[in-house]
């Protein structure tokens, strides 16, 4: 049995420190602790590959997802429900144009790529138990932490399947733990094995579980951590720390370091090959008013890039960006950012945020027979080098009809020298996103 289970007289213990007659009084009703929360989004995604004989992708569609969350029945042991509906609807995309990931794909025998379809959907839901606040949830989860993080950026949400595990006796310390099989990815109708980033393809390279364990402390106004370890079986054991510390300098101005580490090892059956990867980012964030300056570096140390769970926002690195993650083997790589709050002038609820990544590696010293990485070799790659530019910019309506409503527009472009191009394309993307949040009750 996977090594998480093995926390769980932890997290019990913890929650025992809370005594039955405070957990009564804290406990609502099934139906009156109950809330329906809609959202609907509507997306454009368009991006250029910028390649001779390649047509860009563009899909537009609407999407709507409902999450009901029960309250827990009165007692020491409280029980109760959440179940989700989803449902996604293409409003534009044909098949010469598919393939952005906004939408289901449709691939031909030959390889090509046809329209999606006119629409995808899936439902679920998990039983919940709480006593001595610790809660266990068994069956559709949203999760997000460091190491198992469902993607958000796309049409619909991604969703795991399993048991998750949280404590939280301890005021601003999170415990959690579980384990799930199956993943619901954000642009699909049916769940699947879990698999990473780079396992995904023809060979089927996928997982039956993935079990983690880990803490969250928020305790301090200045200062949150975190610290985890997952288990990928066959695949991986990756570790994960982080650190945040805001110094005041005074009500004007802030600073604001922070690092982020993982550590991912090979195990069991290997089947992505011999993994030795440790990857960090260090980044420094100064805040002035309403302006934002960040700097930050990362590097990957190993052979094979940093990997995470396919379609999974598990990347907590300063360099993620839109379109590249600055992940691949042995890179070097750097970010400046900007970002300014136009409360400053005014205008509540707009802001923007603009940024330049670069990127260094050398693309031979990948292993071109790795099970999992060898689309990273690169005979051309000894002085491999891209680059990202991003602009993000947001508007949420603060009070009227509209209240909490967000429009977004993201922009990236993408380009790589000669040695990168083996592995990642040129690219110019653009992203618009409209999201409608909606309480029932």
């Amino acid at each position: 049995m996977s090594f998480v289970f093995r926390y769980t007289p932890l997290f019990i213990a913890l929650g025992a420190m809370i005594s039955p007659t405070h957990a009564q009084e804290r406990a609502e009703g099934f139906v009156e602790g109950s809330s329906l929360n809609l959202n609907f989004r509507n997306a454009y995604f368009h991006r250029n590959q910028l390649l001779p004989g390649v047509r860009d992708s563009r899909e537009w569609a609407q999407g709507a997802v409902a999450r009901f969350e029960s309250g827990y029945t009165p007692g020491v042991i409280g029980v109760g429900v959440d179940a989700y509906g989803m449902l996604g609807l293409k409003l534009d995309g044909g098949g010469g144009h598919a393939g952005s990931s906004l939408l289901p794909l449709n691939e031909h025998d030959d390889g090509t790529l046809g329209a999606a379809p006119r629409s995808f959907s899936s439902a679920g839901a998990a039983v919940k138990i709480r006593g001595f606040d610790t809660e266990l949830k068994a069956g559709d989860l949203f999760l997000t932490n460091p190491v198992i993080a469902g993607g958000e950026t796309r049409l619909l949400p991604q969703t795991f399947r399993g048991v998750a595990l949280t404590n939280s006796a301890i005021d601003g310390l999170l415990l959690e733990g579980g384990q799930v099989s199956f993943t619901k990815p954000y642009n699909q109708s049916g769940h699947r094995r879990i698999d990473t980033f780079y396992s995904a393809g023809p060979d089927d390279r996928d997982s039956k579980h993935l079990s983690w364990a880990g803490a969250s402390w928020n305790g301090t106004p200045s200062f949150t951590a975190n610290l985890y370890a997952a288990e990928l079986q066959d695949i991986w054991n990756q570790y994960y720390a982080d650190f945040d510390y805001t110094y005041v300098v005074h009500d004007n101005l802030s600073l604001t370091p922070g690092v982020h580490f993982y550590h991912t090892q090979d195990t069991g059956q290997a089947k992505l090959g011999k993994i030795d990867n440790n990857t960090y980012s260090l980044h420094l964030t100064v805040a002035a008013g309403h302006h934002s300056v960040t700097t930050a570096y990362q590097r990957v140390n190993g052979n094979t890039p940093f990997d995470y769970i396919n379609q999974g926002d598990s990347i907590y690195l300063d360099n993620s960006r839109m379109y590249s993650d600055f992940n691949g083997p042995g890179e070097r790589s750097w970010k400046l950012q900007y970002g300014y709050d136009f409360a400053g002038l005014g205008i509540a609820g707009l802001s923007t945020s603009l940024s330049y990544s670069r990127g260094k590696l050398d693309l031979t010293k990948a292993d071109p027979n790795s099970a999992g990485y060898g689309q990273w070799y690169s005979a051309d790659g000894k002085d491999a080098r891209h680059w990202e530019r991003d602009l993000d910019v947001k508007y949420v309506f603060q009070e009227g009809q509209f209240k909490d409503l967000s429009l977004l527009l993201r922009y990236a472009s993408h380009r790589g020298s000669r040695g990168y191009s083996a592995v990642d394309n040129d690219n110019d993307e653009l992203r618009l996103i409209v999201d409608y949040p909606l309480a029932i009750f």
